[in-house]
């Protein structure tokens, strides 16, 4: 047999537990006395007190030998009870603690059965994490993850006179190879098809062109069209894109989230852990990667051996929501606006001073617009612009916000 040391090793501490259970059960028996056991004791004390009455003279010799021969009597009926008690109980006790270590050794052996690694060896920290290196160095290519990846399921709800613009822009971007202006609208459009490869491809190009001046997040964004292109998967060329993101912004979010992953990927949970607990700390609780970092959290940080208690979920957006607006319509004109101003202000001034998501700047432009302030709103448009240059998914957002609101093309 294969492995007869360890289970050899497994019967040996099983019959240790057994005999420690054993020996427990069988002083505990001894320790306590029956009522038979405890006249025999009063019986030989009464035995030794006569014997002593006698030599001191107290007790006449034959009132002494009538009286012994008494308690002999029933020193001798209790030692019979006595050992028909102890019997009973011995044969009680034994079954038990028979049933006892059976049902112990059993439930064991099940237990190590369902969650154990029977035969597995020793693996000692330091393999685990020479095997996870391996593992990271063993990954396959780009391309073949992508020639593996489970097919896209076409959309079926896009508007067909879409897809005709999009064969335009495909055709177009052929042409034209280096517009910048188009490859940000084909990256953007192919991944909202689900053509995550022909993004990837738009993607790398932009990085390409604008070299040494791509922002963090086109970089970062290039990396996730790599690794939604391969279902999930991230190969060694998106690591190095993902790298390269965090050259340029050690703190961007999509770039440290992906990262995490791909160290989970590899089974280096602790470097996954160590990245996701910081980057969901110091995130707003509507950024994009907080939802699936508090969902895989729990177990991330179980594999990690480390027992982390999740910080309590963000408060919402600030600033008024459409349901405040529209509650708002019951109160009188200058109850109402003077809600309204009251809420942008706030909002206005926490992203004056703060900072904020692209959300809630796209929030504060249709809340301007809502109050008629279009010129102000125009101003924090351009200003969101600013602050969001180069991150081409909160730029689409800030820019439909403000189509929306009339403040711009």
């Amino acid at each position: 047999m294969q492995d007869w040391g360890f289970w050899l090793a497994v019967a040996g501490v099983m019959l240790a537990v057994a005999a420690t259970l054993i020996r427990a059960l069988v002083k505990g028996r001894h320790e306590g006395a029956t009522p038979a056991e405890f006249d025999i004791v009063v019986y030989r004390d009464q035995l030794a007190e006569i014997d002593r009455d006698i030599a001191r003279g107290t007790l006449p010799g034959d009132e002494g030998a009538r009286l012994k021969a008494e308690v002999s009597r029933r020193l001798l009926e209790a030692d019979r009870a006595a050992q028909a008690q102890t019997g009973a109980r011995s044969g009680r006790a034994g079954m038990g603690v028979i049933g006892l270590i059976a049902v112990l050794i059993a439930g064991s052996a099940l237990l190590y059965w369902r969650i154990g690694a029977p035969g597995y060896p020793d693996l000692p920290l330091s393999d685990r994490f020479a095997m996870a290196e391996e593992l990271r160095a063993n990954r396959v290519s780009q391309a073949e993850a992508e020639a593996s990846a489970p097919p896209v399921t076409p959309r079926t709800d896009v508007d067909p006179s879409f897809l005709e613009l999009m064969d335009k822009l495909r055709a177009t971007m052929a042409e034209r190879p280096d517009d910048l202006r188009g490859l940000e609208l084909l990256a953007r459009n192919e991944a909202a098809l689900g053509n995550y490869a022909a993004a990837k491809e738009a993607m790398a190009r932009i990085v390409a062109i604008k070299g040494d001046q791509a922002q963090a997040e086109e970089v970062a964004t290039w990396a996730e069209m790599m690794i939604l292109a391969t279902g999930g998967y991230i190969t060694p060329e998106a690591e190095a894109v993902l790298i390269q993101a965090l050259e340029r912004d050690p703190q961007n979010g999509l770039a440290r989230y992906y990262t995490g992953v791909m160290f989970a990927q590899v089974g280096r949970f602790d470097r996954t852990f160590a990245l996701w607990r910081s980057l969901l700390e110091q995130s707003p609780p509507d950024a994009p990667w907080v939802a699936p970092i508090r969902a895989q959290m729990p177990d991330v940080a179980a594999r990690a051996g480390v027992n982390y208690e999740m910080p309590a979920a963000g408060p919402a957006l600030a600033g008024p929501s459409a349901d405040d607006i529209a509650a708002a319509g019951e109160m009188t004109e200058g109850d109402r606006t003077a809600m309204i101003e009251g809420m942008v202000a706030q909002l206005g001034e926490r992203l004056a001073t703060e900072g904020g998501s692209a959300e809630e700047w796209a929030r504060l432009i249709s809340s301007l617009a809502v109050l008629g302030r279009v010129d102000e709103a125009r101003e924090i448009y351009a200003e969101a612009m600013a602050r969001f240059e180069g991150q081409t998914v909160e730029l689409q957002g800030l820019r439909e916000a403000a189509v929306t609101a009339g403040v711009a093309e």
